[in-house]
């Protein structure tokens, strides 16, 4: 006898695609506190930023509106992968044995494999639209790297990738996807080959680059308002998913965080709905929400970016060489790390080993080997 079919992904249609991304902005106990000038200490205003980013993208990391339009151009992109399906990890459940009703996002549906192309591709067309011809970007493991590749060849772009040395020796097919989309990728830090180089390192790089060159912009793919705006396409879909599934509401959204719009994506929707837990989840090795210091410190290890009030493990950090390259970056989110110190979302951090071994079970019994990263999660 057959056993009934029990539903366990749960997709939407392409016109219930998310055509406004949320802003947590106005939902925030107090207001973030502003990024400092690294040269004054004073609060940047747009004119500081405008030689890195397009100026929408400007207003959009300073912005209180709850709702921001997406482009119809920057849909038209998305929709070559989006709606993602969220899916019921029923197999996963019965080998934990646990009554819990465990769901996942499935963002490796995406060109790029991962979720950054949510941002990539915005961030590339607000600059084409602003007269820029080339960006200039970091990269840990790649999946920032290949997302804004990707990205750039939708608006006939150039892209540049600075990718962390350790990554770029130990992943080289990924050098591969990002030049086949016409990316040009440089192992960094390019100034000591002998070091590993670290995200920060890698940022300083292309902030160099694009500060160098008129035709340039920096395109950063995590940390920044605007970032995390962009991937909350993530939350609001799943929010959607969730109700087909017959779901009220989760108790608790995980994800990895390595500088934070991952989780930030898929968290931040939730935000508002006091009854659901937020866990961010990170490396042992590179604890940046667990047992950094929360205050003001560069982005990158050359102090040229702004300086953010986040948790940090201080800008000259250099993490160990795991696996998990997106996770090893010695700062966060602002809008993250402040939600952690102010009790709203919280933080553990795991070990390599145990990570693998999470991931190997997911495999075994859902089919699908995750990334470094997304293990953390599971």
């Amino acid at each position: 006898m057959v056993a009934p079919a029990v539903d366990t992904r749960f997709s939407l249609t392409q016109s219930e695609l998310p055509t406004a991304w949320f802003n947590v902005a106005p939902h925030l106990a107090s207001p973030l506190d502003p990024p400092l000038h690294p040269a004054t200490r004073e609060p940047v205003g747009p004119d500081d930023l405008a030689p890195l980013f397009a100026q929408e993208l400007i207003g959009q990391e300073m912005s209180a509106d709850p709702w921001i339009d997406i482009p119809g151009e920057v849909l038209d992109v998305l929709r070559l992968w989006r709606p993602t399906p969220l899916v019921r990890a029923r197999r996963l459940e019965a080998a934990l044995g646990t009554p819990a009703r465990i769901y996942f996002k499935d963002e490796s549906v995406s060109p790029a494999g991962s979720h950054k192309p949510n941002s990539a591709v915005p961030q590339a067309f607000y600059n084409k639209r602003e007269g820029i011809t080339r960006l200039a970007t970091e990269t840990g493991a790649g999946q920032w790297g290949t997302a804004l590749s990707f990205a750039c060849a939708q608006y006939d772009l150039e892209c540049a990738v600075y990718m962390v040395r350790r990554s770029f020796e130990q992943k080289p097919y990924r050098k591969v996807i990002m030049e086949t989309w016409g990316g040009t990728v440089v192992p960094s830090p390019i100034d000591d080959p002998s070091h590993p180089g670290s995200l920060g390192a890698a940022i300083a790089d292309a902030v160099r680059d694009a500060v160098g060159r008129d035709d340039t912009h920096y395109a950063l793919g995590s940390v920044l308002n605007h970032v995390l705006l962009h991937q909350t396409v993530i939350g609001l879909e799943a929010q959607q998913q969730l109700a087909h599934a017959g779901e009220t509401r989760p108790d608790v959204v995980i994800a990895p965080c390595g500088g934070g719009s991952n989780l930030g994506g898929i968290a931040l929707p939730f935000l508002p709905d006091p009854a659901v837990r937020l866990l961010a989840a990170e490396p042992a090795s590179c604890p940046t929400l667990t047992q950094g210091t929360y205050e003001y410190d560069f982005g990158d290890t050359a102090g040229l970016t702004p300086l953010m009030n986040m948790y940090t493990l201080g800008h000259d950090f250099v993490p160990p060489g795991i696996h998990a390259g997106g996770l090893r970056y010695h700062g966060d989110s602002p809008i993250i790390s402040k939600l952690v110190h102010e009790g709203r979302m919280e933080a553990v951090a795991h070990r390599q080993r145990a990570v693998f071994e999470a991931n190997v079970l997911f495999a075994r019994v859902e089919g699908k080997l995750p990334a470094p990263e997304a293990g953390h999660g599971i």
